[in-house]
């Protein structure tokens, strides 16, 4: 049975059914981080859907490996990771590694793009950094279940106080009322958000806390997880990485990023 349609009205039980219900394993069940323009937002045509650069590179991969990748809303970004776990949904359409993550999804290589994480803070009350020891006995805050790198995960849990908020939004709100010294989030969802939410007085500082790849990974729990697909969607990965397909999706998928944040904001 393949799903043709989310709508409101079943995506609960759509979520619930096992995914061998929805999939023969020639649609496999995506999802992602929502926050996550130009990489990932939910369409502004369908709510229950996702846009973004990766959503249409999740079309070629699927396209090149003769599968169907279906790319839904699934929830905030903890919520997604949940469902991945629980084999609800088969793919992660972009995350970070971290060995926690690797427990529960398949890494599938190379990676599909690198990021670069930065410290947000306000114009008025700037710091300086050069490395993590720099955020020790500053208030931070950034997004539930984000990773921003093994060594700045474990930096972080040991030595830092930062609180995690449901949304981005909420983050960037924060730090604009100066209720946090910092928010750490990555440059180029963080700079599109910024503009969206037209939020006054937020900076970034020049040295970036990690620098991190973005993979397509594979819930363990999926039975869709086999080695031949595995193979199939890896040999699609390097393709996309030879001939360069997140160059001309990235610009595509900033203009129409701008484009709806010009609607909203009219």
């Amino acid at each position: 049975m393949r799903v043709t349609s989310v709508i409101p009205s079943v995506l609960a039980l759509l979520l619930a059914w096992p995914t061998t219900v929805l999939s023969q394993c020639d649609t496999l069940l995506a999802s992602g981080n929502a926050e996550y323009p130009p990489y990932l937002w939910r369409s502004a045509q369908d709510e229950y859907r996702l846009d973004g650069a990766v959503a249409g590179l999740m079309q070629r991969i699927g396209k090149e490996a003769g599968v169907e990748i279906r790319l839904i809303f699934t929830g905030p970004w903890g919520r997604t990771q949940e469902e991945l776990a629980a084999g609800r949904i088969d793919v992660i359409a972009g995350a970070f590694f971290t060995r926690a993550r690797s427990e529960r999804m398949d890494y599938l290589y190379p990676a599909f793009q690198q990021t670069r994480t930065l410290v947000w803070v306000h114009e008025d009350k700037p710091f300086e950094y050069s490395g993590f020891a720099d955020l020790r006995g500053r208030q931070g805050v950034t997004v539930i279940n984000n990773s921003f790198g093994q060594a700045f995960d474990d930096y972080a849990r040991d030595h830092l106080s930062i609180h995690q908020v449901g949304s981005l939004e909420q983050g960037l709100r924060m730090l604009s009322g100066k209720r946090v010294d910092y928010v750490i989030y990555e440059e180029q969802p963080g700079l599109a958000y910024a503009r969206k939410l037209q939020i006054p007085g937020l900076k970034t500082l020049p040295q970036p806390v990690s620098g991190e790849a973005l993979y397509m990974t594979m819930s363990k729990k999926s039975p869709c997880n086999t080695d031949e697909l595995k193979q199939r969607l890896q040999a699609a990965l390097l393709k996309s990485e030879q001939e360069g397909w997140m160059v001309p999706l990235l610009e595509q998928a900033q203009q129409r990023w701008q484009d709806f944040v010009d609607t909203r904001n009219r």
